[in-house]
């Protein structure tokens, strides 16, 4: 089992980035679906997921982020706007946190934030 995520990099403040993720060996459940972040010294966080097919945000990143998939190329994307310098982390994806689909999260995509 892979997920593999890119899209990442460094963007100025007020910025767009859109996160892709796909995974091997393993079916996406777009219904159950998760894009998670994370800072050195900090625990990984949840900040957009779809669960039963609704769509939920982090307080954070709502109105600027959304996610979205795609069964057939069995992909998750994260739709970044209005970007923040709190924003600045490694992404990662996963099923939502009540269905993960991975043990190993893979290397995740840094989106560095410039302000």
């Amino acid at each position: 089992v892979q997920l593999q995520a890119s899209g990442g990099g460094l963007v100025q403040a007020g910025g767009s980035l859109r996160l892709s993720c796909a995974a091997s060996g393993v079916i996406f459940n777009i219904n159950h679906m998760g894009w998670y972040r994370q800072t050195p010294g900090k625990q990984r966080e949840l900040v957009a997921s779809i669960t039963n097919g609704n769509a939920h945000y982090a307080d954070s990143v709502k109105g600027r982020f959304t996610i979205s998939g795609d069964s057939a190329k069995n992909t998750v994307y994260l739709q970044m706007n209005g970007l923040k310098s709190e924003d600045t982390a490694v992404y990662y994806c996963n099923g939502d946190p009540a269905h993960l689909i991975a043990t190993y999260w893979g290397q995740g995509t840094l989106v560095t934030v410039s302000s």
